[in-house]
Order: C-alpha cells, then sequence, then structure tokens
C-alpha cells in the first residue's frame, strides 16, 4: 500500500486540478435553468469514472435528474463496496457574502473555495481518485466497486428511492461508503454509526373566522396566538422529557458501550456554549450535552407565525395561527406512529374554544449499525491508518433519508466516513474543505478497500 498513499501524495496537485473543474460547473438542482449544467456535470463524473478504468459506466434517466453508474468487478471472490455520493450543489445565494466566485475554485489558506467543494464534489471526488491510484499503482482494486452518484439529494433524492428498488439486483454489495457527513473535529478520524430520523408537523390553531380589532373582541374570544404558544409550552416538560403519551415506548436505550463511548470524545460543554453565544445548555435530563445531540429524541417548535408582524403596531387579534414542529427520532420510532401520537395529543390539548388543524409534512426513519460491526471496524482502522491517530465513532444528530434507504433496500451496512468539517460552511457563502482533507479522504478509501479484503 505503500506504492500506493506515494502515488496519491504524488498526483494530489493534479487531483485538485481535476477537482476544480468539477467544481466550476454550476449543477444546482434547485433552479430549472441550471437543468444543463445538471447534465454537464453527470458527463463530467461518468467520463472521470470511464476513465480511471470502471465498467459499465451509465448515466441513467430518472424522472427528475440522470443517475450515474459505474463498477468494476474484477476481484473474485472479495468484498463489493458500493460508493455513493451526489453532483448537485446547493444554490450560492446570497452571492454578495462570498468572497470569491463560487463557481471558480479558490484556494486560500490550505482551503479549497467553491459551491460542492465539501458538499458533496469533494468528498466524494477523493474516492474516485482513490480507485483511481490503486488502478495505476497495482493494476486492479482489492476488492471489487460500484459507484453510485446521484443528482437529486439537495432536492430530497426523490428518485433515488426508485432507482435503488428497480436496480436492487445490479447494485447487491457487501457494504455501502457514504461521505456525506462531518469528523467531529480537525484531524480527528470519525465514523459515524447512526442518524437520527425525523417527524415534521404543522399545527394551525383558528379562533374567529377573521382577524378582530383587539380593543373592541379581545377579552371575548380566544386569541390563536395565545392558545398555540401554550400548546407549545406543553409538548416538553420542566425535565426536558416530551410529554406525547407513548412517545419513548419504542426508543432503543443507549448501550452501557454506547456512553462510554461518547464519554471518550473530546468535548467541551463551556467552549460549546460560548460559540453559540449563551450562558447556558438545556435539554433532557439525565444524559450528556453529546448523548443529547444525536442519541436521544427532541422536539423542537422550529417557526411560529400568525396575526401582525410588520413594522411598527397594529391592534389585531388574528384568526389563526401556525407553527411547524420538528421531532428527531431515535432507532426503533417510527415517524409515522409518531405523527398520530403527536395528533392525538395536540388535539387533546386545545380548548373548545379554538378549532386546530394537524399536518405530518415529512419524516424520516432514524438509521443505526452497531460500531462493533466488521464493516464499521475497518472503517475505523482504516481511517486511523490514514491519519495515525485513532478513530472515534459518534452518532449524527441530523437525518440523511438516503442512508436508510441503501441500508433498508440493499441489506448492506452503511459506514458514514465524514471528510469534511461542520465549520466548512456548506450551504452558506464561501463552502469550503481542507486540502489536507481531502488527502485524508484519498488515503483513509484505499485502506478502507485494503481492510475490507483482507476481511
Amino acid at each position: 500500500m505503500e506504492k500506493v498513499i506515494n502515488y496519491i501524495e504524488k498526483n494530489q496537485d493534479r487531483f485538485i486540478e481535476e477537482l476544480k473543474d468539477y467544481l466550476r460547473i454550476p449543477s444546482i438542482s434547485t433552479l430549472k435553468e441550471n437543468q444543463p449544467q445538471i447534465k454537464e456535470s453527470a458527463e463530467f463524473i461518468a467520463n472521470q469514472l470511464k476513465t480511471i478504468g470502471m465498467k459499465k459506466v451509465k448515466a441513467y434517466k430518472t424522472a427528475g435528474n440522470p443517475i450515474v453508474y459505474g463498477e468494476w468487478m474484477g476481484a473474485k471472490g472479495k468484498p463489493t463496496v458500493l460508493i455513493y455520493g451526489h453532483y448537485d450543489v446547493q444554490p450560492v445565494d446570497p452571492l454578495e457574502l462570498w468572497k470569491s466566485d463560487p463557481f471558480e475554485p479558490e484556494i486560500r489558506d490550505g482551503k479549497i473555495y467553491a459551491r460542492g467543494a465539501n458538499d458533496n464534489k469533494g468528498q466524494h471526488f477523493a474516492h474516485v481518485k482513490a480507485v483511481e491510484s490503486l488502478f495505476k499503482v497495482n493494476g486492479k482494486p482489492p476488492v471489487n466497486i460500484k459507484f453510485v452518484i446521484e443528482g437529486e439529494e439537495e432536492i430530497g433524492s426523490e428518485n433515488l428511492e426508485i432507482f435503488l428498488n428497480e436496480k436492487k439486483d445490479l447494485l447487491k454489495c457487501d457494504a455501502v461508503m457514504v461521505s456525506d457527513t462531518s469528523m467531529h473535529a480537525p484531524k480527528t478520524p470519525t465514523i459515524s454509526y447512526g442518524l437520527r430520523g425525523l417527524c415534521y408537523m404543522e399545527v394551525q390553531i383558528t379562533g374567529p373566522n377573521r382577524d378582530l380589532h383587539s380593543g373592541s373582541f379581545g377579552g371575548s374570544v380566544a386569541n390563536p396566538i395565545n392558545e398555540l404558544s401554550k400548546l407549545i409550552t406543553k409538548l416538553v416538560d420542566e425535565n426536558g422529557k416530551v410529554t406525547i403519551p407513548n412517545f419513548y415506548k419504542d426508543v432503543i436505550e443507549l448501550s452501557d458501550a454506547e456512553r462510554e463511548q461518547y464519554k471518550t470524545i473530546k468535548f467541551s460543554e463551556k467552549a460549546y456554549a460560548k460559540d453559540l453565544g449563551v450562558k447556558e445548555l438545556q435539554g433532557e435530563g439525565g444524559y450528556s450535552t453529546l448523548e443529547r445531540l444525536s442519541g436521544r429524541p427532541t422536539l423542537d417548535c422550529n417557526g411560529i407565525y400568525g396575526g401582525f408582524t410588520g413594522e411598527g403596531a397594529k391592534t389585531v387579534l388574528p384568526s389563526t395561527a401556525t407553527a411547524k414542529i420538528s421531532m428527531r427520532l431515535v432507532p426503533n420510532q417510527i415517524p409515522k406512529k409518531i405523527a398520530k401520537e403527536f395528533e392525538k395529543h395536540v388535539k387533546s390539548l386545545v380548548p373548545k374554544s379554538v378549532k386546530v388543524e394537524v399536518r405530518a409534512l415529512h419524516g424520516g426513519l432514524p438509521f443505526l449499525v452497531p460500531f462493533d460491526d466488521e464493516v464499521m471496524q475497518a472503517a475505523a482502522e482504516a481511517t486511523t491508518k490514514a491519519t495515525g491517530k485513532k478513530a472515534i465513532f459518534t452518532r449524527e444528530g441530523g437525518s440523511i433519508p438516503i442512508v436508510v434507504e441503501f441500508n433498508k433496500i440493499l441489506k448492506a451496512p452503511v459506514v458514514l466516513m465524514g471528510l469534511g468539517l461542520d465549520s466548512d460552511d456548506i450551504h452558506s457563502p464561501n463552502e469550503h474543505f481542507w486540502l489536507e482533507n481531502f488527502e485524508y479522504g484519498l488515503k483513509a478509501s484505499v485502506y478502507f478497500m485494503e481492510e475490507m479484503s483482507n476481511r
């Protein structure tokens, strides 16, 4: 493997120049006017796969954007690793906050700045170039390789689940590798073994049949904003526990081993609070901040609106008030079941003086692979070799629905090997990717292939 690592180091500058070409393509999936660039980006990555030696490379048509596939199945008797990525990127607004053109990559202070530098072109391109390095030095990878690179992740991956179901025989594998998460801290190899799910609800309270003058009618009818505010405060108690009946019924509690693993992760609550500009942290009693961030379910109001919110004063008693409420779920909680319990509970809390309507807007299942799984251990060993530092295992607090679909449909463990950092400003102006993390990704990838081959 030493020769492969030497090849990576010698060709790092070329890899970066090729990444720049990829980043120059404004493949923004949310904008219809960028459809030509979506196609161009799919063609670019398909050509890259062909050039490095992948076979059966094809940009599959979907009802939306193309899904690029390529495979190399020349490692007889060895495992198959499927590598996922997405070539679509977020819009760049507000443009005036960018210090350089978001689609003209620029290197400053050891970082490459461009939209998609981290999320996700830079991360999955590291795996493409890692496979190239194995071909160039050894003539072939030590395992079978499949790539699936889509163009709709930033708009919900609507057609990926259909593709996975239709092509599950083609996509059969022993492990799925996804680099679309972050390292816990700089120079800290991190393997994420769990993701929280999501249940996103909307609650609308209606009082009178029209907006009223608060002087003429105040005190005679219920105010929907007041009632909605009361409702929200009843959904979580003073100890940070969600009050919905049966909310915790199916929760898989954190194991002793997991709680010990959390304790090994370097984390300062004081620094965390300072960075957020708050004097004190808050959450469910009995758990550490890290445990609450990723291993426990939560309920939060994401937005509330109604009545008059413009400049100045308007003495209005509103007809309606609406809140958006999200619940992050942990393994074994089912979004549809939680949505039903939420609706039942909400309706039991509002007085007869108002009407309530509850709508489920979005849901996603949680995900968990035991960190003692053999594939997870292979990833940990690989990232440790790439950095010289022991890898840490952690859960992610957010949701990545496509990870659940890969796991459910392909029946294969999914390795979340984050290469970027939370501070890389993804989805924001001045998105960037540390070049040392790009190189780390290249090395971790080839070591992972080696580990999988040996296991």
